[in-house]
């Protein structure tokens, strides 16, 4: 146990596998003897998270490795073959798509050491969740069980991945779904969907309540921005502390992209985010209001300075890691008040705003 070093230990039968954050930000896989004195000295070194991934846990079994990751903003499955002597072929490794550009990828349960498939579930915003099971190779795949959603049809739709441009040129992933009809003329309504807090990810996922909206012109959209971890480590670190404003600009650049591109008509967009996601839409009401036409502010953080000066609170203390400490540094607190959605509303028309709180919520201050 060292301060700042997070690893995961997976028995893998003659060794064991560590998934570590040891000089890797966006975490390693190592393997190491099953003497009970081995140390971190004895790490054996096998794949580094490349850049915009992020390792996440691994499983074992007698023939392969299951290692859930995050890569090109999806989570995603690897299966990588163990040889006879039980080390790992890489080079045979393969991840678990079913082709999709926004296929998201989790392990399910999978308790047997001699399987040789491993079962995992599958979602997209066109897929409603499914539990399927594949062999390393991919050669023998099927389908247990799809989500029955009645009287829809995934032909009518489409969805992608498409890529906007932040301020400071970082490219930023966007996760879209609409009609196959709707052209990109500037004429179609759009909703944009954000979070970009905590290192949480917002993953494509398929959700019924939106099916409404889709068969009404409607493009829908998730702006993956920084703050959250769709895009690995450094794509939080970069959407924290002394730089949270990329997390607003990223969003605000999203929704250019959808306007520039046409897929969204000027003076049509709607946004929505919660909690911290409030925040987020705080602040892009205030960054960029005549790019909105109607902002949903769920349980939003909006009055996160003076949140974050109390250490009464319950989270406040824990929360200065991700906000920064504006109580014992002036410029933290200087940097804060640059963002904050309650000290920078400006004399402005801004987009309507539904605004939802809480009867009791001592995290976040409305």
């Amino acid at each position: 146990r060292r301060a700042g070093v997070d690893y995961e230990v997976e028995h893998a039968g003659d060794r064991l596998l560590i998934v570590h954050n040891e000089h890797a930000p966006g975490f390693a896989l190592a393997q190491a003897p099953l003497e009970p004195s081995a140390d971190p000295s004895s790490w054996e070194e096998l794949l580094v998270a490349g850049e915009g991934e992020r390792l996440l846990t691994v499983e074992a079994f007698a023939s392969f490795i299951a290692l859930e990751l995050r890569s090109g903003g999806l989570a995603t499955v690897r299966l990588i073959p163990r040889r006879a002597d039980g080390s790992l072929d890489l080079a045979a490794a393969r991840d678990i798509t079913h082709g999709g550009d926004l296929d998201t990828v989790e392990l399910d349960m999978n308790p047997g050491w001699e399987q040789d498939v491993v079962r995992y579930q599958l979602t997209s915003m066109l897929t409603p969740p499914m539990v399927a099971q594949t062999d390393v190779t991919g050669e023998r795949t099927t389908v247990l069980r799809r989500t029955p959603v009645p009287n829809f049809d995934p032909a009518l739709y489409t969805e992608r991945r498409e890529w906007a441009r932040a301020a400071d040129g970082t490219s930023i992933p966007l996760s879209i779904v609409a009609r196959r009809e709707v052209a990109a003329d500037g004429t179609a309504p759009g909703y944009l969907y954000g979070y970009g807090s905590y290192e949480m990810s917002i993953d494509p996922s398929f959700a019924p309540t939106r099916l409404s909206l889709l068969d009404r012109g409607v493009v829908i959209a998730i702006a993956h921005v920084r703050g959250g971890g769709e895009m690995g480590r450094d794509w939080y670190e970069h959407g924290k502390l002394l730089e949270k404003k990329n997390s607003f600009s990223d969003f605000v650049a999203a929704a250019k992209h959808l306007t520039d591109s046409g897929l969204v008509a000027e003076g049509r967009l709607s946004a929505e985010g919660r909690s911290a996601g409030g925040l987020l839409m705080g602040g892009i009401a205030n960054l960029a209001p005549e790019r909105f036409r109607a902002v949903i502010a769920g349980v939003p953080f909006v009055d996160a300075l003076t949140t974050i000066l109390d250490p009464s609170l319950p989270l406040t203390v824990g929360e200065w890691e991700e906000w920064g400490d504006p109580l014992h540094d002036p410029t933290v607190y200087e940097y804060m008040k640059q963002y904050t959605p309650y000290e920078n509303i400006q004399a402005v028309e801004y987009p309507a705003i539904f605004a939802s709180t809480s009867l009791n919520d001592t995290r976040v201050f409305f």
